[in-house]
């Protein structure tokens, strides 16, 4: 089948690299993919897309953004010239964004074949009539990133399967996948002294950034041999280099920058307990990775986190934004080496319901269904 991907940005996230997972899978099925971009793009990203082999169209040629109804005809127009040119069969379009107006559009243009994902939660949401609507109405199938989410706008949850029957209108979750980078370890970590504290992620607020060096402080005052890895960029480095300043812990963090996606896995070997106190988190890409090279995580109790990172059964959960919680979990890991160790290994087996071959079938299989 001829397929549109259709997703707002291009850049640097979790949620593009999911679609870029979603158009490897439909290339692996046969199918021809085109990605439309309608704002923002990185030009990396589009050569991502266009190596696992998608067309790309960026609709903004200078990626800026267009609000209001000035917004809506550029969007018309540049879908209008697409479907008249590629004629696609299916529309998949990504994060119900902005504010499921492509789908509606989509829609109008006489797509009758769509198929929606949502990469949040409905709790961003001010109401769910539109949300229902589209679902009702517009799409052939919803897909949301976990059951958490899917609980979230429609009340109820199934895990999509191969054996799934399709009625008129359907929603699921599928899973989101490792990356194509990222393999499951088939060797234990080491439990090795000293541990390196870490996180793989962007440096900001909602991300929970400005808690990991206070709690990081708390325990190095008792463990004084532990180190900090933080990989990634953003707007709070400034203030994370003020907090290292501060509480003296110049040697024992190490700050490595953003890392393109094909090197991370060295940075995750490096890592025996990963940290992700986020503010808000729709699933956790940074925490499946993890894990796949069995780092032991961390995370924080919100969004879809919960469900992803297992407490006491693959890692911990803490409280959110509660530092001294964070650190008695990190602490807990540090003096129980068997816990750490129990949790490291149950983590590569556990990840594997994530792997890039099961979202690849998966996916496929709606597609075949659809």
């Amino acid at each position: 089948m001829k397929v549109l991907v259709c997703i707002p940005c291009l850049m640097t996230g979790g949620t593009e690299i999911q679609t870029l997972n979603l158009v490897r899978a439909l290339v692996t099925g046969g199918h021809k993919v085109l990605t439309v971009c309608y704002f923002e793009y990185a030009s990396e990203m589009v050569s991502r897309f266009q190596q696992v082999g998608s067309e790309v169209i960026c609709l903004s040629k200078d990626g800026s953004r267009i609000g209001g109804w000035k917004g809506i005809i550029f969007l018309y127009k540049g879908l209008r010239k697409i479907l008249k040119q590629y004629r696609p069969e299916v529309a998949h379009v990504q994060y119900m964004a902005p504010g499921a107006i492509p789908i509606l559009l989509l829609r109008l243009l006489g797509i009758p074949k769509i198929i929606a994902t949502a990469h949040t939660p409905a709790d961003i949401y001010s109401s769910l009539r539109l949300v229902h609507f589209v679902q009702r109405h517009c799409v052939r199938a919803f897909t949301c990133i976990t059951e958490l989410a899917e609980r979230s706008f429609f009340g109820t949850s199934q895990l999509y399967t191969e054996q799934a029957q399709l009625k008129k209108r359907n929603h699921f979750t599928i899973y989101n996948a490792l990356p194509a980078g990222i393999s499951i370890s088939k060797q234990a970590k080491k439990y090795n002294q000293p541990l390196t504290i870490g996180v793989v992620s962007r440096l900001e607020t909602i991300k929970g950034m400005d808690l990991v060096v206070p709690a990081f402080a708390q325990v190095k005052a008792s463990h004084t041999e532990m180190k900090l890895l933080v990989v990634g960029d953003g707007s709070l480095r400034k203030l994370m280099d003020e907090q290292v300043y501060e509480a003296k812990l110049e040697e024992a963090v190490e700050f490595t920058g953003q890392q393109p996606q094909e090197k991370l896995s060295n940075y995750y070997d490096r890592i025996d307990i990963l940290l992700m106190p986020s503010r808000s988190e729709g699933f956790g890409l940074t925490a499946i990775e993890g894990m796949a090279r069995g780092c032991v995580v961390v995370a924080s109790r919100v969004g879809g986190l919960p469900e992803v990172v297992r407490d006491r059964e693959v890692g911990l959960l803490h409280v959110p934004e509660q530092i001294g919680d964070l650190a008695d979990k990190i602490n807990e890991l540090v003096e129980h080496p068997l816990l750490w160790k129990q949790y490291s290994i149950k983590a590569t087996t556990y990840v594997q319901r994530f792997s890039l071959a099961q979202y690849i079938k998966l996916f496929n299989n709606l597609y075949n269904k659809i």
